[in-house]
């Protein structure tokens, strides 16, 4: 069994037990070490990995909160707890709109669940905790710095995402915990900012408001129960309000269409379109996965239209091993 390497978070930025008016210690129990392997041959494996590790928050009874891409077609899943015990674990359930991820515990954990909060009522230079497993040592105390939209070049996008600072060093899975102790938002990503001409990391955090919505449809059917989102499987950035190509998923759509890195989409449906996020709302506009996408592209001083029928992503991806 392979354990969680050993680190631990710079004294000056541990979160300490006397600046909360909760039981940091106690609180702090319910995030747990998160490890998996994924099959070789997994459509994910090639971008994220065959074995990954992060983090993961107990949010009821055996059930675990963690961020999809750690368990994103695991075959095996082991939750460590803060005193060394190892439970194994089934990935059951996975979100693509919001990116959370759930795992059932298969032993038992006795633990007290972290409630959950109000991502909505925090603000920004709101005091918060970002947890990770092994109490103290491995978490950081925190402030909220921005509240916006995100949009990932993976066709995805965030309303408003929670940002903090100082930056987890191990973000995956983290719980954000607010100042009543309760947990508001999963870590998913370290990114960089410029802050008085100086770059500084910090942490883009899920909030936990969008799980509530539709944690139900997540423990019944491991998804969300409505259709899903059209998916071309093309990775893209914003460059001078354009939106550039920079990469494509094999066996996606946009791979067969010949797609490639460096293309420009200037309109999708004969609307032009200028950025990442005006990309994505008029691309999910269009209807459920399965419909039929006209982009216009401009590629090496030349443009042309080309059709491609989007899909739903899952359909690529191997369903977890059931136990």
């Amino acid at each position: 069994m392979p354990s969680l390497t050993e680190w631990k978070v710079p004294p000056a930025y541990q979160p300490r037990p006397g600046d909360y008016s909760f039981d940091l210690d106690r609180v702090l129990s319910a995030v747990v070490g998160l490890h998996s392997i994924i099959p070789p041959d997994a459509f994910s494996a090639e971008t994220l990995g065959t074995e990954r590790a992060g983090n993961g928050v107990l949010i009821d009874d055996g059930l675990v909160l963690t961020i999809g891409y750690l368990i994103t077609e695991a075959e095996a899943v082991w939750l460590h707890l803060g005193d060394g015990r190892v439970v194994e674990g089934h990935a059951f359930g996975f979100d693509s709109v919001s990116g959370f991820g759930l795992v059932q515990a298969l032993g038992h954990i006795d633990l007290e669940p972290l409630p959950l909060g109000s991502s909505a009522a925090t603000a920004i230079g709101d005091r918060v905790v970002v947890g990770g497993a092994g109490g103290r040592t491995r978490s950081v105390a925190s402030h909220i710095v921005a509240k916006q939209e995100y949009a990932g070049y993976w066709e995805y996008l965030l309303d408003e995402a929670v940002f903090t600072y100082p930056a987890h060093p191990n973000w995956g899975g983290t719980g954000l915990i607010s100042a009543r102790g309760e947990l508001i938002g999963i870590g998913s990503l370290q990114l960089e900012r410029e802050r008085d001409g100086k770059a500084e990391h910090v942490n883009m955090i899920v909030p936990i408001d969008l799980l509530k919505p539709v944690l139900d449809d997540l423990r019944r059917f491991g998804k969300v129960n409505k259709p899903v989102r059209p998916w071309l499987g093309m990775q893209s950035t914003e460059i001078d309000h354009k939106v550039v190509v920079i990469g494509v998923s094999g066996r996606g759509p946009a791979a067969g269409a010949e797609l490639k890195a460096g293309d420009v989409i200037l309109a999708i449906n004969g609307e032009r379109v200028t950025s990442q996020v005006a990309f994505y709302r008029k691309l999910w506009a269009l209807g459920p996965a399965g419909v039929d996408v006209l982009l216009t592209v401009f590629h090496d001083g030349v443009t042309f239209d080309v059709v491609l029928t989007s899909t739903d992503r899952a359909r690529l991806l191997k369903a977890p091993r059931l136990h």
